[in-house]
């Protein structure tokens, strides 16, 4: 994988894979003022994200794709960590969903599973986030590659996602 240099300061400089790169572009471009920062093992799972950032798993916004039954269209559901997604009540809000398997993702959302960000998808993406995340001050969501995160802000989650804020957690009764 051919790789691209981040200036993320004046002192540090890091390497980026490019799908990170790409992301670290678009950030740059929308304004985002935090760098894509590459964490040394990986992130592919919440709990691995939130032990190389030091923060809660609550606090990792995952992107969990899903297949919408009526229009094969991309469904990303933006999600705290510590939370199990609901899909019954994400069908309520988009319509009957079905699997989203590694090429689904790859070419709908245009990253691997592992990486998915929230932002610069190839195709049009039904989107939601989780309430829940709007407990934190800030959140980290994946960079377009498994060891590829940014910090942003709840509120600019759903600025840059234009999605709207629902209850997608499940919980117990």
């Amino acid at each position: 994988m051919k790789e691209r240099t981040e200036n993320m300061s004046d002192a540090t400089q890091v390497k980026l894979p490019d799908p990170a790169q790409r992301v670290a572009d678009l950030l740059k471009e929308i304004g985002h003022d935090k760098p894509v920062v590459m964490l040394p093992e990986t992130g592919k799972t919440s709990a691995e994200a939130a032990a190389g950032l030091g923060c809660s798993v609550a606090e990792i916004a995952k992107s969990i794709v899903f297949r919408r039954l009526s229009d094969d269209a991309a469904v990303m559901v933006v999600a705290s960590g510590a939370n199990r997604v609901d899909e019954k009540k994400v069908a309520a809000i988009v319509g009957e969903l079905g699997k989203a398997d590694a090429k689904f993702v790859r070419e709908r959302i245009g990253y691997a599973i592992g990486g998915v960000c929230p932002i610069g998808h190839v195709q049009k993406t039904v989107m939601l986030v989780d309430e829940d995340l709007l407990k934190f001050d800030s959140v980290w969501a994946a960079a377009g590659h498994p060891h590829a995160v940014f910090n942003l802000t709840p509120q600019q989650l759903v600025a840059m996602t234009g999605a709207p804020v629902v209850d997608v957690a499940l919980r117990a009764e």
